[in-house]
């Protein structure tokens, strides 16, 4: 009895001890009240995990161009709506829209995104 105890309690804190490890960033950094808009032209496409990436140029009020990132889902995730390595390449046009970051950083969370005149899926229900 008492050693069914102390593995009761050992496994009680593992299972405690665990739950961080299942936690997520989500969009923590973002400031998910404000949606923002941003057009601009794929420099770099990467179809990795935790997150896809896109890094784009897009110009600022002034005709300068800024350099940004945009993230979205897992490459799993957006892999069974269609996405794949080549859904976009260097040169495509984007709008993106999103969640910039809270940081004033030029990154955003896409909430969505359109590549070349066609809106890209991002999730099944859409």
């Amino acid at each position: 009895m008492k050693k069914l105890s102390g593995l009761l309690v050992l496994a009680v804190g593992l299972l405690i001890a665990s739950v961080p490890l299942f936690a997520h960033h989500g969009t923590a950094g973002y400031d998910t009240a404000n949606a923002t808009t941003v057009n601009g032209t794929v420099t770099e496409f990467q179809f990795v995990n935790p997150h896809v990436q896109i890094f784009f140029d897009a110009k600022d009020d002034k005709g300068k161009v800024e350099k940004w990132q945009a993230a979205l889902t897992s490459p799993n995730h957006l892999a069974r709506t269609g996405w794949n390595r080549s859904s976009l390449k260097p040169g495509d046009a984007v709008t993106i829209t999103g969640f910039r970051a809270k940081s004033g950083a030029n990154s955003i969370w896409i909430v969505k995104i359109i590549a070349n005149g066609q809106e890209l899926k991002l999730s099944g229900g859409d």
